[in-house]
């Protein structure tokens, strides 16, 4: 059975739950949550073209993917911000002092959130629709 659909709903309510955290003010926890909604859409695309792909680099899962697939460099290098995002939103020692929490703002969080978005949708795109 192949869950690449399910990969990519749950990519879609992680884009909602960052959608969620940056409306009550927790930009830091948006911003992981967008990184992992770009995440599983690239499993998604990984299962859907018949490969599992492991690791958490938005930059790599997109490196991998099959070239009938793959987007451009200018999309990669774009998105690929959002693994910047994956350790320091949640661990207060990526950060010279203070929780993680206090080093993410609004504009942090929108932009993750966008780029997530373009994400989810490049790999609904190539046939992924659930």
């Amino acid at each position: 059975m192949n869950r690449a659909r399910d990969w990519l709903a749950q990519a879609r309510l992680n884009l909602q739950h960052a959608k969620h955290s940056c409306d009550v003010g927790d930009y830091a926890w948006a911003c992981f949550a967008a990184h992992q909604a770009a995440e599983a859409a690239l499993k998604a695309l990984h299962l859907a073209k018949g490969q599992v792909a492991w690791g958490h680099s938005v930059r790599l899962l997109l490196d991998m993917l099959p070239d009938e697939v793959k987007p451009g460099d200018s999309f990669i290098e774009r998105v690929a911000v959002l693994d910047r995002l994956y350790i320091p939103t949640r661990y207060p020692d990526a950060h010279p002092a203070g929780p993680a929490g206090q080093h993410y703002a609004l504009k942090d969080a929108e932009e993750a959130i966008q780029l997530a978005g373009e994400v989810v949708d490049y790999c609904a795109g190539q046939g992924l629709e659930d």
